[in-house]
């Protein structure tokens, strides 16, 4: 009842203001705006528009609902959004004297009709943007949609002060899938922690919720393990082509955390094994199964390494990098990779997950592997990758485990998206903009709707070394795995995708995201974010 009560209040004092305006103030004459035809990325699941419009100015505040946890934090988030788009400065929960025309308000609700947890409802009137949700994750969501129809440009005819016009309606939403996630391979190519949380701010802007870091692999060790400090120093000393390599500390790692959980996001940490475990033998030779002494390994060929599954000193190395990572990882998830794992004979294969997986739980992490791990006696509550093989997933089926899908044809980030392309590879195939968005991952492969978790987009960097090559590679593309990921299947439409992605091209510029200008879209440089709607 509090929450009702709190909402009454601030509508009270919106129609207070309202009244006082209409005193002081001539009603300002908005120009008619079509909320319908706002490019919301990915598009809401209801948008009702009533061709008026909100005035953002100076005269705006926003307030969230008191001590409800997390509000308050998406109400500065969201302030600070706004100053960096149009550098306008608006209060947060201000007791000043200043006064307020109008208000945007971030309110937790109780209603039952938003009770999943990312569901959110937006209210858009002339005097006031109401955002109800039950969570703060949900009204976090909301916000991005609010960010992207504040239009760049303020109309400066309209009143005194600069004004933006935000086009009113209301927009009921929620995701389709729960799991909304990128991969990022840091391990073939080392990205700085900066690199990192850019990528993380232009994920959560189009509302995915796990950033998946591939931490190992033949060619590198990125994370700081304190019992085996070998790893980085040996390990993480070089990459693909030979360069100094890198790894995140444990306080890297934990800055990566926390600027993501910050933005609703989950990090899914990565030990590819028990193939593509070069790095750590190397490092450690007691680990190696293969039969050849390891050296550091800087080229792109796969499969030919394995840890020995045969020795108890090898699952108590595991036990101490999964306990070290997870002590630092509040997600629910552990991927053990388990791909590719050509040298290990399949009866030792099998050995080594079922024992991995009871590692993971131990540590209290639900374990996630490639699409290989559903051969094993893995139980239900492990999550299988679906990357190559459609028999391994209907194994998974099988077993009653949840499929993540990533299949490598139509959702790896690194492969090419034509011949001419300057980045990427395409043994899997070319995907270009158009494949990757008009397919329909809710009957992908037979799988049953219900053991699909969600999509995750991996992007692998054997042929990518620095952030710009990064976002060449992931945009526009994951911009449509983000639709496909949140929007309903009947919501999704080609031809309308295509204009409204166009129109992502000033906040991309205004990001200085290095992105492939496909050659399907009509790039828009324009700044307007809305439709104005021409009068009889």
């Amino acid at each position: 009842m509090k929450k009702g009560h709190q909402l009454l209040t601030i509508i009270f004092l919106i129609l207070l203001i309202s009244a006082c305006k209409e005193e002081q103030k001539p009603r300002i004459k908005f120009p008619a705006t079509d909320l319908s035809k706002a490019n919301m990325m990915p598009k809401p699941l209801k948008i009702i528009a009533t061709h008026d419009a909100f005035g953002l100015d100076r005269y705006t505040a926003i307030y969230t609902t008191k001590g409800a946890a997390g509000f308050e934090s998406v109400g500065n988030f969201l302030a600070e959004k706004i100053k960096s788009k149009i550098d306008l400065d608006i209060p947060v929960n201000s007791e000043s004297t200043e006064p307020i025309e109008r208000v945007i308000y971030i309110n937790q609700s109780d209603s039952l009709d938003l009770n999943a947890t990312e569901a959110y409802q937006l209210y858009i009137n002339r005097d006031s943007i109401i955002l109800n949700s039950n969570t703060a994750e949900g009204a976090f969501r909301g916000i991005q949609t609010l960010r992207q129809i504040i239009p760049e440009i303020s109309n400066d005819t309209l009143a005194e002060q600069k004004i933006w016009a935000v086009p009113s309606g209301k927009i009921i939403d929620s995701p389709n899938f729960e799991y909304r996630g990128s991969m990022l391979d840091v391990a073939r190519h080392f990205f700085s922690v900066e690199d990192v949380k850019k990528y993380i701010d232009l994920l959560s802007y189009y509302k995915i919720n796990v950033l998946h870091l591939h931490l190992s692999d033949d060619q590198g060790w990125r994370i700081e393990i304190k019992s085996w400090p070998k790893l980085t120093e040996i390990g993480g000393s070089t990459e693909v082509g030979g360069e100094s390599g890198g790894f995140y500390t444990q306080e890297d790692y934990k800055e990566i955390v926390a600027y993501a959980m910050e933005r609703y996001m989950t990090i899914i940490p990565e030990i590819d094994m028990p193939g593509h475990t070069n790095a750590a033998s190397v490092s450690y030779p007691f680990l190696n199964g293969n039969g050849k002494t390891p050296k550091l390994y800087k080229g792109t060929h796969v499969g030919f390494s394995t840890f020995n599954t045969k020795k108890d000193t090898v699952y108590s190395f595991i036990n101490d990098v999964v306990r070290e990572i997870s002590e630092i990882t509040p997600g629910p998830y552990f991927h053990i990779g388990g791909d590719e794992s050509h040298v290990t004979k399949k009866k030792d294969y099998i050995y080594f997950v079922n024992k991995i997986e009871k590692i993971v739980q131990k540590h209290g992490k639900r374990m996630i592997g490639w699409d290989e791990v559903a051969i094993a006696d893995v139980d239900s509550t492990s999550i299988s990758q679906w990357w190559n093989s459609k028999e391994n997933s209907k194994k998974a089926i099988a077993k009653g485990m949840k499929i993540i899908l990533s299949p490598a044809k139509k959702a790896y980030l690194d492969m090419e998206y034509d011949s001419l392309s300057k980045h990427g590879l395409h043994w899997a195939a070319y995907i270009p903009v158009d494949t990757a968005y008009v397919w329909t991952p809710e009957n992908f492969g037979g799988i049953p709707r219900e053991n699909i978790l969600g999509i995750e987009a991996p992007l692998w960097s054997e042929t990518i070394s620095n952030i710009d090559e990064l976002e060449y590679l992931a945009f526009p593309r994951m911009i449509g795995y983000s639709e496909l990921s949140w929007s309903s299947e009947e919501n999704r439409d080609w031809e309308d995708y295509k204009v409204r992605l166009a129109n992502q091209a000033p906040f991309l510029d205004r990001m200085n995201v290095k992105y492939y200008q496909s050659k399907l879209i009509d790039w828009k440089k324009s700044k307007h974010t809305y439709e104005i709607i021409e009068k009889d």
